[in-house]
């Protein structure tokens, strides 16, 4: 069982883990152990909430193919066990902030004092360029 959050968690039969071998370097032992891992998690038939996975769907993520399987390539570590935990804990991650709502930004304007500071700092970098011309005799 993967917990997600406190109400949240995905059972371990919805994951499918698949061990490969680890693309680069690595000497005479890359090419003999399957080290890395993909992780693949069917979102549209999993079972969470109806909105959480429409969250997901609609993610404009190159993970997700067009059918709403969800893969997660981990091959940072060393061991499988290692591989397989991190792939985990980046699928926990990635649902959890499908769930975080984002605050939409107010537009503001810049105050007219702002808008001073930032003209008389342009006129004084001019006058400063403007020095460093040719000397007339």
């Amino acid at each position: 069982m993967l917990k997600i959050t406190s109400q949240t968690s995905i059972p371990d039969s919805e994951i499918q883990i698949t061990p490969v071998r680890a693309p680069g370097p690595g000497g005479q032992n890359v090419n003999k152990v399957a080290s890395a891992v993909h992780l693949r998690f069917d979102i549209a038939n999993s079972s969470l909430p109806a909105d959480l996975r429409q969250l997901l769907l609609e993610r404009a993520d190159r993970r997700i193919s067009k059918d709403g399987v969800l893969v997660i390539k981990a091959s940072q570590h060393r061991t499988q066990e290692k591989n397989r935990d991190a792939a985990r804990e980046r699928l926990a991650q990635f649902i959890r902030q499908a769930t975080v709502i984002r605050k939409k930004r107010i537009a503001t304007r810049p105050t007219r004092s702002s808008r001073q500071k930032r003209l008389d700092s342009k006129t004084r970098h001019g006058r400063t360029k403007a020095l460093r011309g040719k000397v007339s005799d």
